[in-house]
């Protein structure tokens, strides 16, 4: 959506601190020996005493309030009675949800526990190629040369990205246009970023596979070739200089 009048900041602002203090809330509350569901369910808490509700299940019916993937699980992870997270597991929490009419979206791949696994290099690339490619967003810039540089930043690194998961706009829906913010540098996409648009902004960064897979469960996605991946993803408005981090609260960078 674009920005064209000051309730609709405040909306955004709203939906946006929603979700950046429900994943901050998350990522806090998880610990080792609890289940996937338990961590879904106080998540799920958090959203309803804020009056939003959960942008997955209530734009396509995802059995769940957030998504949790857990090591190999690349994205979109179903909540579980039976997935206990274990130390050192690499977690990854999705939390998008509405609120008033508008619709915010942020996520937070970390490191649950000690890093017995290694796999905290991979969680701070992705981490430091989104705050590159976010502060190199403003109105006129090609969504392709953002995906450029992230894919850059990923090799330089060691790493490969996701190409068939992308980032979107958002705004008074889940997703919108522009609806593919790759990873990469899609020399078909003319599209330019755009001065007050609210776009939500991710990382695929991945150790082995380019391409992301549904499981037969119809929602859980991992890697083509296998390995891990790490996300993170904040919403922001586009402006015609530094774009405002609408979920920064969710404390990824801190």
């Amino acid at each position: 959506m674009s920005i064209t009048k000051e309730t609709e900041l405040t909306g955004m602002k709203k939906a946006s601190e929603a979700v950046a203090s429900t994943l901050k809330e998350m990522r806090n509350y998880a610990q080792p020996g609890m289940t996937t569901k338990q961590l879904d369910d106080f998540g799920a808490r958090i959203l309803a005493d804020l009056g939003a509700r959960s942008a997955p299940y209530l734009t396509y019916g995802f059995p769940g309030s957030t998504c949790i993937s857990v090591n190999h699980e690349f994205c979109h992870g179903i909540p579980s009675d039976t997935r206990i997270l274990q130390e050192g597991d690499l977690v990854n929490i999705d939390v998008s949800a509405e609120l008033g009419g508008f619709w915010s979206d942020n996520g937070n791949s970390f490191v649950l526990g000690k890093d017995i696994h290694r796999h905290q290099q991979l969680v701070d690339a992705s981490k430091q190629i989104l705050h590159r490619a976010i502060y190199a967003i403003k109105g006129g810039v090609r969504v392709s040369d953002v995906g450029h540089l992230i894919e850059t930043e990923a090799k330089k690194r060691g790493y490969k990205v996701i190409r068939n998961l992308t980032g979107h706009g958002i705004g008074r829906s889940l997703h919108e246009e522009p609806s593919d913010i790759a990873n990469y540098k899609d020399r078909f996409n003319l599209t330019r970023f755009r001065k007050n648009s609210v776009v939500a902004i991710e990382t695929f960064i991945s150790t082995i596979s380019t391409y992301a897979e549904t499981l037969n469960d119809g929602w859980t996605m991992v890697g083509n070739k296998g390995g891990f991946m790490a996300q993170h993803e904040h919403t922001i408005l586009v402006t015609e200089g530094k774009p405002v981090i609408l979920t920064e609260m969710n404390g990824v960078w801190n």
